[in-house]
């Protein structure tokens, strides 16, 4: 029920003390100590595989499997937005408003639904507020990349029912650098958005115990290159009719402008972008504990394409009461407020802090504690005049105390963790587009995972409590949710590098502030959106069963998985409309979820000099409502097939990606032609340290025009045309 309930007495401030308190404290305890530096696994190449860091996760081997991308893969897709360098991955699209606003969307989910995190702390930003917001991570820093499914997710927050996108960087140093230096760079241009971009980092030992780590990045695209008309066929028809129209009306110079913005093509307006990051952190280190902090800048300025019907994000409140019904069609088709083109100026300053200490020998090894903050402001600009501003800021912090393994008899064995984690954010927007009024949201949250191994036997069981309250500063309302989520998870090796498995899942989540509160235009999606104060807490049953093999040099992955919501949060167009837009009411319903994802790589030749690879990607997915309805924006079947030569020296990669026709969609939502793109790429390592790569790209060869099902400006925001690419990165 709605309260008038007063804040937590437990506040968010008073527990970031209590954990620095510990953590300055728990050096004491150390006694041991380690010499030399942490190892590496490599790969076939020689070039360092950078093993899973996340809060323990390298201690625990996930049942439903973590996908880590690394340095050849980030390079090869690297973008501006953390959603597009994951796109080839099975299960995985992104919202792709903008080239300079596009979030990752796992099996399906979006949003609130899938937490974007830096080393385990969330990104603290407005990127799942709206489609239209970035996200404050530059995939530049990215050392790797993780996405999380199953019990895994648990660790990280409760209302990741669709999976975690993990980014781990640099800017606090985990382990001292090999010989006392790293220094990396990338640069890299392209043709389809003259793409310039640079970025370098450096690790310098200072004395024995201290590792100084700083960072710098710059990216500038302009207008992207597009294969097409920037308008779907059925926009473009609309428009043409509507020209005809102004035609028998004696409207020449109207229909005249219709005519213009149908035909665009080959370019997509205001789609330019320019970003650039700062970073430096300290790590001191001492055995096998280590305590570090960084700071770091985030600036970017993007450009937000604005579609027919579009009416940009910035108001005129006096608009003038004069208006005849012809000028009334003529804002409808955005051409009043496009004289002058959108754009947002974002930025955000964070300071992380990072902790990692040796306690015991006993039940309780270690002690790892994450603490980031964040203050953080857009800025959403017709031309240079000021439309909506945003402003967040943010702490969310974890301690986890990480358990020594376990002898529980025979060979049975137990490992695992509990932990702690605490969250605040303070959000507030002013001006044209503030949809959601003024609120705040705090949890605090208990979590544990624990694993048991006996022989070829593996039970992975995962908990977590989670209390979350969300207060409405303008109308003094508050909602207060309890939530518990839980996972099982059981797997049975049954051959030398083949093990099978099943998770079964409960998971609840709270209704994001939008979805309760929102009551405003909300310019970027079209839609007038009003939330829904009395929403309930959503739930979900879940079970996946999956296989991992790697036989004979090839590895194999496949996942078949379904989902049954309660009361499943979702918009729904009501009829209405308010300020020019449709009316969509945040609602409930049950749901069901079901998908299947899968990948395989396996060697076709060895032959002297390197090996000849195929590679193979799938998903499918299909979410339905319970009035038999589809749930919007789910991506449509999705295979891509590679063949790579290895070599010690050259790689060469030709890929198809097919994106099949996705004709089961929601009310009111359009369907999207399937498309296929193809892609090559070279990869030449001139020296035999490999240090220096260089990679030669040829991104869709042919040229085709594609859409992202999944982005709500699909119809008007297609992919990048034909495009030429070269990078090159280096590591000392």
């Amino acid at each position: 029920m709605i309260t008038n309930a007063r804040r937590p007495a437990l506040s968010i401030l008073a527990l970031s003390a209590s954990a620095l308190t510990l953590v300055t404290a728990v050096p004491a305890l150390a006694q041991q100590q380690v010499e030399g530096p942490v190892p590496h696994s490599h790969d076939p190449h020689g070039r360092d595989t950078i093993v899973v860091t996340a809060g323990g996760l390298e201690r625990l081997d996930m049942l439903a499997g973590a996908t880590v991308v690394e340095q050849d893969e980030l390079q090869r897709n690297m973008a501006g937005q953390i959603g597009d360098v994951l796109v080839k991955l099975p299960g995985v699209s992104a919202t792709g408003f903008a080239p300079g606003a596009s979030r990752p969307v796992l099996r399906g989910f979006q949003g609130e639904r899938v937490r974007v995190l830096v080393d385990g702390i969330g990104s603290i930003d407005a990127s799942n507020t709206s489609a239209d917001h970035a996200v404050t991570i530059d995939p530049l820093t990215a050392e790797s990349v993780e996405v999380l499914r199953g019990p895994a997710v648990l660790l990280y927050g409760s209302s990741a029912i669709g999976g975690a996108v993990n980014v781990i960087d640099r800017r606090i140093p985990h382990v001292k650098p090999e010989g006392g230096m790293r220094f990396d760079a990338l640069l890299a241009g392209d043709t389809a958005s003259n793409l310039r971009q640079g970025g370098a980092s450096l690790d310098l030992s200072v004395g024995p115990n201290f590792v100084w780590h700083v960072d710098g990045s710059f990216t500038k695209t302009d207008n992207l290159e597009i294969a097409g008309f920037a308008l779907s066929d059925d926009l473009r028809a609309d428009l043409l009719a509507d020209a005809a129209e102004e035609f028998e009306e004696g409207h020449d110079e109207e229909a005249e402008e219709l005519i213009e913005r149908a035909n665009v093509r080959g370019i997509l307006p205001d789609s330019d972008t320019r970003t650039y990051s700062l970073g430096t952190g300290l790590t001191w280190f001492s055995g096998l504990n280590s305590f570090g902090v960084s700071v770091g800048y985030y600036d970017t300025r993007y450009g937000v394409p604005i579609g027919p019907g579009g009416h940009g994000h910035h108001e005129d409140e006096d608009n003038d009461d004069d208006h005849d019904d012809h000028d009334d069609d003529h804002d409808d088709h955005g051409h009043e407020h496009g004289d002058e083109p959108v754009s947002i100026a974002l930025e955000q300053f964070r300071a992380d802090l990072r902790g990692e200490f040796h306690i015991s020998d006993g039940f309780f090894h270690d002690l790892v504690t994450r603490i980031g903050y964040s203050d953080y402001t857009h800025t959403e600009l017709e031309g240079d005049e000021v439309g909506t501003v945003f402003n967040v800021s943010g702490v969310e912090g974890r301690i986890e105390l990480i358990q020594g393994q376990q002898q529980l008899g025979g060979d049975a064995t137990l490992r695992g963790s509990f932990g702690l984690q605490f969250f605040r954010r303070d959000f507030d927007a002013i001006g044209a587009e503030a949809f959601v009024p003024a609120n705040f949201t705090e949890s605090v949250a208990l979590f544990t995972l624990q694993e048991v191994r006996s022989g070829p036997f593996e039970v992975e069981m995962g908990a977590r409590y989670e209390s979350t309250q969300q207060e409405l500063d303008t109308r003094a309302l508050s909602r207060t949710f309890d939530t518990f989520s839980g996972a099982l998870g059981l797997s049975w090796s049954f051959d030398e590098g083949v093990r099978a498995g099943l998770n079964l899942s409960r998971a609840e989540r709270a209704p994001a502030t939008e979805e309760l509160f929102a009551n405003g235009p909300h310019l970027a999606t079209s839609q007038y959106e009003v939330g829904d104060p009395f929403l309930t807490k959503e739930g979900a049953w879940g079970a996946e069963a999956y296989v991992r093999a790697t036989l004979g040099g090839a590895d194999l992955r496949l996942a078949v998985y379904q989902n049954w919501f309660d009361d499943y949060i979702y918009l729904s167009e009501t009829g209405a409309e308010e300020d020019e837009l449709p009316v969509f009411q945040y609602m409930q319903q049950d749901t069901d979820w079901f998908g299947v994802e899968g990948e395989a790589s396996f060697p076709l030749a060895r032959l002297v000099g390197g090996t000849l690879v195929g590679d193979l990607r799938g998903s499918y997915i299909r979410a339905t409502l319970d009035d038999d309805s589809a749930v919007p924006r789910i991506p449509p079947l999705t295979v891509l097939g590679a063949l790579e030569w290895q070599g010690e020296a050259l790689d060469l990669r030709g890929e198809v990606e097919r994106f099949a026709a996705q004709n089961r969609v929601s009310p009111g939502e359009t369907t999207t032609d399937g498309f296929t793109h193809v892609n090559l790429s070279a990869t030449i390592r001139p020296f035999s340290d490999q240090r220096i790569s260089l990679m030669l790209q040829a991104n869709n060869v042919f040229d085709v025009e594609g859409r992202r099902h999944a982005s709500y400006t699909k119809d008007f925001v297609p992919l990048a045309g034909r495009n030429f690419k070269a990078s090159l990165r280096t590591r000392f």
